[in-house]
């Protein structure tokens, strides 16, 4: 349904009650506190009839929903924080003695769907058994000048005239929470997610500490950074594309656990699991490698799912996805072999090009090493590991910000975790040797000159910090965004973002 239909003729007759209610001497935005002291919530899921004395007076706010007039008296739909409750209004309780015309002209004409009321009185049950607060006195806290889009349900259970289009769900997420009321719950357990993962990290005696998110230099991730220019310092800034460099240099200054949630920003494509602007929460313990890190989040990812929804098994799409450890763990080249019948583990550039060529995947000039090796396990890996799976030990070309394998040559102690063809997590024991970092960054500024826009900035002040010895450490990221996504069946990254990036409207 489209709310922009036919409004200006509605509009117009709100914009005409809202006057009718100031000549009437009524304040249609008050600024006085408003002593709510109950929640539709509670009163609904803990009334008795036998403690029915106990809620003799009740304060509650929120939006008028429906009203049904029925002569003197009427009912009426109020939802307070997405829960709804039903009123009964009496004409003669709320307009005494012969001020009738307030009844009729501030409840029958005046309120329309969506204001924002306040009500006091009552809870008894119906004859029919409703749970529903006795009207005594009400309030007009807020006039809804735009019609909400109502959503009926026929007697066969039929949804009509739903707010359902995902554009202007994304668009309009304030009307989307009002009529949709049940997205909540993704947003409630998105939140839930998050406290029980810092609780777990809190537990352990990690720090939870704050970066910058303006950056001289956009480091720790192979992505495209936004730029932008610092006024009085006349010096371009990038916003972060992760964190990694900065909490490392706290682990240099004797820091042994840090972690950060916060907003990462890269300026790439948008798709259904890629948002510009997404969630990352990124962890570094001193003295630990990536075989530790892998058992640290195979138990707070099944602490998290036990604390959240009581269970480590979750639906996603057609699947159920268990958190309960241990998780496969296979190495990269491993898990391309499994896939396409062929050991590309010795190949160089030219013959992982060719072979791209051969599987018609696609390339571009300026891919190295590691990208094409990315490219190849994108295109036939990822979207067979379902259940959490990590793949293991990468080709140095790909994580240039990690410890070369103790036992493998050409290979670097990373991993990620994948779930439903999706990556959530990457991690490594990470790189602390401070003359190996550099050539590393050389060989990534070797790569932007041949037009890789993706690859590392060097960042002298980060190498700097490691010459005063980084102590051995893991490191680990995880998507929150994605991890919310699998954590509650949702198969879009918008659907667990409040406000997520949207292309312009059209023609405006």
């Amino acid at each position: 349904m489209n709310i922009e239909t036919s409004l200006s003729e509605q509009e117009a007759i709100r914009r005409q009650s809202l006057d009718q209610i100031r000549s009437a001497g009524i304040d249609p935005y008050p600024a006085a506190l408003y002593p709510v002291n109950a929640s539709a919530k509670n009163i609904l899921s803990q009334f008795a009839d036998e403690n029915a004395a106990d809620w003799t007076e009740i304060c509650l706010a929120g939006r008028l929903m429906s009203k049904r007039i029925q002569g003197k008296a009427s009912f009426a739909v109020l939802m307070q924080d997405g829960v709804r409750i039903q009123l009964y209004v009496n004409r003669d309780e709320i307009c005494p003695g012969e001020d009738k015309d307030g009844y009729n002209q501030l409840f029958k004409k005046w309120l329309d769907i969506g204001d924002i009321i306040g009500v006091k009185g009552y809870v008894f049950r119906t004859m029919v058994g409703e749970i529903t607060l006795h009207v005594q006195e009400l309030t007009l806290l807020s006039k809804c000048l735009r019609p909400l889009p109502i959503v009926k349900t026929d007697a066969e259970g039929n949804v009509h005239d739903a707010f359902s289009d995902p554009e202007l769900r994304h668009r309009m997420r304030y009307v989307d929470l009002i009529v949709n009321p049940e997205i909540r719950a993704t947003f409630i357990a998105r939140s839930r997610i998050i406290s029980a993962m810092r609780s777990y990290f809190d537990a352990k005696g990690w720090l939870e500490v704050e970066t910058p998110i303006l950056q001289s230099v956009h480091g720790g991730a192979a992505a495209r950074p936004f730029k932008t220019h610092h006024q009085a310092l006349d010096v371009p800034l990038f916003l972060r594309i992760a964190n990694e460099l900065y909490l490392k240099r706290l682990l240099v200054a004797g820091l042994e656990g840090v972690y950060e949630i916060g907003k990462m920003f890269r300026n790439e494509g948008m798709d259904k699991t890629h948002n510009p602007e997404f969630t990352s929460m990124e962890i570094y313990v001193a003295y630990k490698d990536y075989e530790w890190m892998m058992a640290m989040v195979e138990d707070c990812l099944a602490f998290i799912t036990r604390t959240v929804f009581g269970t480590t098994e979750v639906n996603y799409a057609q699947h159920k996805i268990n958190f309960e450890g241990p998780f496969a763990r296979i190495p990269l080249f491993d898990a391309i072999h499994r896939q396409t019948g062929t050991d590309i583990s010795g190949m160089n550039e030219t013959e992982l090009r060719q072979q791209c060529a051969t599987w018609n995947i696609p390339t571009s000039p300026e891919m190295g090493k590691g990208k094409l090796i990315d490219q190849i396990f994108g295109e036939k890996v990822e979207k067979t590991l379902i259940q959490p799976t990590y793949i293991t030990d990468y080709p140095i070309e790909m994580t240039p910000l990690a410890k070369k394998h103790r036992n493998k040559d050409g290979l670097v102690e990373r991993f990620e975790l994948f779930i439903c063809g999706k990556e959530v997590a990457n991690a490594y024991t990470e790189l602390n040797d401070p003359i190996d970092q550099r050539q590393r960054f050389e060989e990534q500024l070797a790569l932007a000159n041949r037009g890789d826009a993706d690859a590392m900035a060097l960042d002298e002040d980060f190498l700097k910090s490691m010459e005063f010895a980084m102590p051995p450490a893991s490191g680990l990221g995880i998507g929150i965004d994605r991890l919310v996504m699998m954590m509650t069946n949702q198969t879009s990254i918008q659907e667990v973002l409040f406000f997520p990036q949207m292309r312009p409207e059209a023609g405006k």
